[in-house]
């Protein structure tokens, strides 16, 4: 069975957030269409304290329970039937949904028959990629949909870098347009 997994598509990453994707609102209306066509759709959220070693790395974002940790208002969170929070102590970066400390990613998605994973949002460089590497470690058939994810690009190129890392574990890059429905 397949499944969808949104990774962060939260206010703090998309523009004017605190850690803003650019343009990373772009992948909301595709990644709402493609909610349409999974029996299975799962997303994760960086849900930090206020105080974690993470911001050592990075600016402060996506507290638990404010704004910015919110999903993107434009996102149909209706469609999403479990929530995995990430990044929740003071020393785990949380970088993977599979690292979610809520609940096991991985039991759920069995649990429900889900064996290959589309995995969306933000951001490429980080999440996104760090979420579709352990879904392959994990044994699930993973597809990264390169038109619903955005890169942060700390570095120029770290896009690039992130999906040829992909592909090299074994990640297989498609296009919404090439997802047909359930």
């Amino acid at each position: 069975m397949k499944g969808l997994l949104v990774v962060d598509v939260q206010n703090d990453f998309c523009p004017g957030g605190a850690l803003a994707v650019p343009e990373g609102d772009k992948v909301v209306p595709v990644i709402n269409k493609l909610m349409e066509k999974f029996p299975v759709v799962v997303a994760s959220k960086d849900w930090h304290p206020k105080q974690t070693v993470h911001f050592e790395k990075w600016p402060v974002h996506c507290v638990h329970n404010t704004k910015g940790a919110d999903f993107h208002p434009g996102i149909v969170s209706t469609k999403i039937e479990q929530v995995f929070l990430k990044g929740t102590g003071n020393k785990d970066d949380g970088y993977s949904a599979f690292e979610a400390t809520n609940l096991d990613l991985a039991r759920y998605l069995k649990e429900k028959g889900v064996d290959e994973l589309f995995v969306v949002g933000l951001a490429t460089d980080y999440c996104v990629r760090a979420s579709a590497i352990d879904a392959v470690k994990q044994g699930l058939t993973t597809h990264v949909v390169t038109d619903a994810i955005a890169a942060v690009n700390v570095k120029p190129g770290d896009d690039e870098k992130s999906l040829d890392d992909m592909r090299g574990a074994g990640v297989k890059l498609v296009t919404s347009k090439d997802i047909s429905a359930k």
